[in-house]
C-alpha cells in the first residue's frame, strides 16, 4: 500500500506593526492583519486583510485586498480589491477583480503576456539603454521583430529569478 505525503503549506499570519522589506523566494500563503510598512516581494498568495494598513510597494503573484494599501502593487496573476478594500497608488495587475464598494484611486496599467522594450525597463524598473543592450547582446531573453524587441512575462520572470540580471 502507497502513502501519499501531503505537502505542508506554508502559511505565514502577520499580526503586528512591521517595517522594513520581505521577500520570499518560495511560494507562501502570507496574510498581514497589521500594519506594514516598506517593500514586500512575495510568491504564492497575499491577502491584506481588512484590519490591515499598508504602505508599501508590493510584487507578488496573487494578491487580495480587503484593507488599505497605499503604494504600488505589482500582481503577476491576479489583483483582487474586495469590497471593504481601500487601495491609493499605482496597481499593475495580469488579471484584474473589483468587487462593488472597493476603493481605488490611482493609475492602473494591465500586465500583458508580451511586452514592448519600455514596459520591460519600467517593470524591472531599469534604464532603457540596459535593457537594450542585455537584449541586443542576447543576455536577455526575447524576439527582435524588425527593429523592435518582445519579451514574454513569463520568461522575463524566470530569467529575474536565475539571477541573470546583468550578467
Amino acid at each position: 500500500m502507497a502513502f501519499k505525503k501531503k505537502l505542508e503549506e506554508k502559511i505565514l499570519d502577520v499580526d503586528v506593526a512591521m517595517q522594513g522589506n520581505l521577500a520570499f523566494k518560495d511560494p507562501v500563503n502570507l496574510r498581514i492583519n497589521g500594519k506594514f510598512e516598506g517593500n514586500l516581494e512575495t510568491k504564492g498568495n497575499l491577502t491584506i486583510a481588512s484590519t490591515a494598513a499598508v504602505v508599501a510597494d508590493i510584487n507578488g503573484d496573487n494578491i487580495i485586498v480587503d484593507g488599505k494599501v497605499k503604494g504600488k502593487i505589482t500582481a503577476r496573476e491576479r489583483l483582487t480589491l474586495l469590497p471593504s478594500a481601500v487601495v491609493v497608488g499605482e496597481i499593475y495587475p495580469a488579471k484584474l477583480n473589483v468587487a462593488e464598494g472597493a476603493v481605488f484611486e490611482g493609475r492602473c496599467s494591465m500586465l500583458n503576456d508580451f511586452m514592448s522594450i519600455d514596459e520591460v525597463a519600467h517593470y524591472l524598473e531599469v534604464d532603457l539603454n540596459s535593457v537594450l543592450e542585455w537584449a541586443n547582446s542576447g543576455k536577455m531573453p526575447g524576439m527582435k521583430e524588425g527593429n523592435n524587441w518582445r519579451f514574454e512575462r513569463k520568461t522575463i520572470d524566470t530569467w529575474v529569478a536565475s539571477g541573470k540580471v546583468g550578467k
